[in-house]
């Protein structure tokens, strides 16, 4: 089974879905973590700004997408946080990997813009970044999403939320995956 967590960057989806996994693996051990930024280190796609450009970002959300169904072909679960900015590919997923279950972590860009963790959001917006998912890169809330979690108020714990996802994605109780 995959969980695909999908949200803008900032949004905690990575924060979320390490909880998951934890929890997950605690009662399976086969299952793994695929973060959107870490495959991106691993294949040294963070380094130059052609990296975030919607091309970049193409070609990123592909090669997640490969590592996400080899790992279903061969029966380990992931949970896979990414920025997930293009629907044909959360299609092919739904539609190719074993058992597929969607996450949208779901935040307003004007509250990300006020958190920005990562100190994307006030150059994008002043104009002096472009390739910002959210600003001038558009972000299509997923349009098939299993579950939605209002993270806007980040006042609930990132373990709440995996609960929930375990709950409603079955891996807790009988014929947990």
């Amino acid at each position: 089974m995959v969980i695909w967590i999908i949200g803008m960057s900032g949004a905690g989806k990575s924060t979320i879905g390490r909880a998951v996994y934890g929890l997950w693996k605690s009662q399976v051990p086969n299952t793994v973590l695929v973060d959107g930024d870490e495959v991106r280190g691993i294949f040294a796609q963070d380094r130059s700004p052609a990296d975030y450009t919607l091309e970049g970002r193409r070609k990123n959300a592909e090669r997640i997408y490969e590592i996400c169904a080899w790992l279903d072909r061969q029966g380990i679960n992931v949970v896979c946080c990414l920025l997930s900015i293009f629907p044909d590919v959360q299609a092919r997923s739904r539609e190719n990997l074993s058992r597929y279950f969607e996450v949208f972590v779901d935040v307003p860009v004007e509250v990300l813009a006020k958190r920005d963790a990562k100190g994307i959001y006030g150059p994008a917006l002043a104009g002096q970044a472009r390739n910002v998912v959210g600003v001038d890169i558009p972000f299509p809330p997923p349009p098939m999403a299993d579950l939605v979690l209002d993270n806007s108020g980040f006042d609930t714990p990132a373990e709440v939320f995996a609960q929930e996802i375990a709950r409603k994605a079955g891996l807790v109780g009988p014929g947990a995956a």
